[in-house]
């Protein structure tokens, strides 16, 4: 029994001591000196870190604030930003808009209690397009003129209804009662004028004048010229021919005058002539010229007379 405790105690010294020598070649530590790794960041990276996080906080402390002040300044709200107006018929603009780029719109009005006023340092200027892009009408207010570029160019009255006046390439019709002109030089015209009435203003006159060339005056039915109140004359610097080609010439009047008529006889002194003659007789030559002879008994009048001789 002594030899079997003895071998026991050998044994399991001998197992001890592997035990031991086993855990020291796979270095097993023992649970009661576990040993201790720091997790997280020290040092420099900690350092970065808050840099970033407040350099973070900082921008976005300044876009705030821009924010707010872009709102304040260009009064941003629900409806629009500042004059303009958001709206389900369109945009509303209040006070005075600038536009440095072309405007394309459907319809521009203004406010029932103002006017809508197009202002620009050069000039204004409105094009149509049709559906391909090419433009069909254009009009130009520009420093100097006024420019209407279409194919018609009509001028309605107030409720629309009638047309007052209309040009094309062709012809320009203005269907107006009455036409005025109130310049002192008149109205000139470089071509003819159809018209079915030409008057001048009450206690005006009414002067038709050609400086360097013939005016004439047709009609298929007559023309007529009168003066109501006043008298009517007809001058020319030369020749004043009235001429009836199927008709006859009418001078209907209390008192018809012919001025500066020719003397048709010979005498020393016309002077002296037209003193001692009170009454003469209206001869006309075979050309037609007019001109006067002492009235006698018997007519005076001779064909062979120096002025029909020099007609």
């Amino acid at each position: 029994m002594e030899q079997s405790a003895t071998l026991d105690i050998e044994t399991l010294k001998i197992t001890q001591e592997q035990f031991i020598l086993a855990s020291q070649s796979l270095h097993l530590q023992r649970p009661g000196c576990d040993a201790v790794y720091p997790v997280g960041l020290y040092g420099w990276r900690k350092r970065c870190l808050y840099f970033f996080l407040l350099l973070l906080l900082v921008t976005m402390i300044v876009n705030l604030a821009l924010t707010v002040w872009i709102i304040k300044v260009m009064n941003f709200s629900v409806d629009g930003m500042g004059n303009l107006h958001l709206n389900q018929d369109g945009i509303r603009l209040e006070g005075v808009s600038e536009f440095l780029l072309p405007l394309y719109v459907n319809e521009i009005q203004s406010r029932r209690d103002s006017l809508l006023v197009l202002r620009s340092e050069k000039n204004v200027t409105l094009n149509v397009r049709n559906d391909h892009g090419q433009l069909t009408g254009q009009l130009t207010v520009g420093p100097e003129a006024v420019e209407a570029q279409c194919q018609r160019l009509e001028v309605r009255s107030k409720d629309g209804d009638r047309l007052l006046f209309t040009a094309n390439e062709e012809e320009v019709i203005m269907t107006t009662e009455k036409f005025t002109v109130t310049g002192s030089d008149g109205a000139v015209f470089g071509h003819s004028v159809e018209t079915p009435l030409i008057q001048a203003r009450a206690s005006e006159d009414l002067k038709l004048e050609s400086p360097t060339r013939a005016l004439t005056m047709e009609a298929p039915r007559g023309v007529e010229v009168s003066a109501a109140k006043g008298p009517l004359k007809v001058s020319g610097r030369k020749d004043l021919q009235l001429e009836s080609t199927e008709g006859e010439i009418l001078f209907d009047a209390n008192t018809i005058q012919l001025g500066s008529l020719p003397l048709g006889v010979y005498t020393a002194s016309p002077t002296q002539a037209s003193q001692e003659q009170a009454v003469y007789e209206v001869c006309v030559c075979p050309s037609g010229k007019i001109y006067l002879s002492p009235a006698e008994s018997s007519s005076t009048c001779q064909a062979m007379s120096n002025i029909c001789l020099w007609s």
